[in-house]
């Protein structure tokens, strides 16, 4: 059966996709539960509304990312934390105190676009990088100092 997505569906394919599964996979689950419309000529001639749209909303959302990035170059963020004599935290710092620290500074960044290896568990200076879209990427510096 052939059907064309109307969201993203994990390891199947992206919203506007034309995708051939089995008849009952597609009639009891996609179709029903919204995830997918029936591959009819009607139905095709949506899908290539559908792709001009989402073409439009990738540039647009392209834009917007590439106008943050601009926005984030050279931006750095202090986190004040406890820290013992070593310089060791009593902690760590992950991407919810940096989004709070660049929330602070009137920055809206979510954390889940925080990209780190591992939370910084000793004072100092950081680099953090930020994934804003596809291939926008940015990076901070991450001041972390004792309280």
């Amino acid at each position: 059966m052939k059907i064309i997505l109307t969201q993203d569906v994990p390891r199947l394919g992206s919203e506007g996709d034309l995708v051939t599964v089995r008849n009952g996979y597609g009639r009891n689950f996609l179709i029903p539960t919204g995830k997918a419309m029936a591959a009819t000529e009607a139905n095709l001639a949506r899908l290539k509304d559908m792709v001009k749209l989402k073409d439009l909303r990738v540039r647009k959302d392209s834009r917007n990312a590439r106008a943050v990035a601009d926005r984030l170059a050279g931006v750095s963020c202090t986190v004040r934390v406890q820290a013992d004599e070593g310089d060791r935290l009593y902690g760590s710092v992950g991407p919810r105190e940096i989004a709070t620290a660049l929330e602070d500074q009137g920055l809206e960044i979510d954390q889940t676009w925080i990209i780190m290896d591992e939370h910084i568990k000793m004072l100092g200076v950081f680099p953090v990088a930020i994934h804003l879209f596809k291939d926008v990427d940015a990076e901070i510096k991450v001041w972390v100092i004792r309280e």
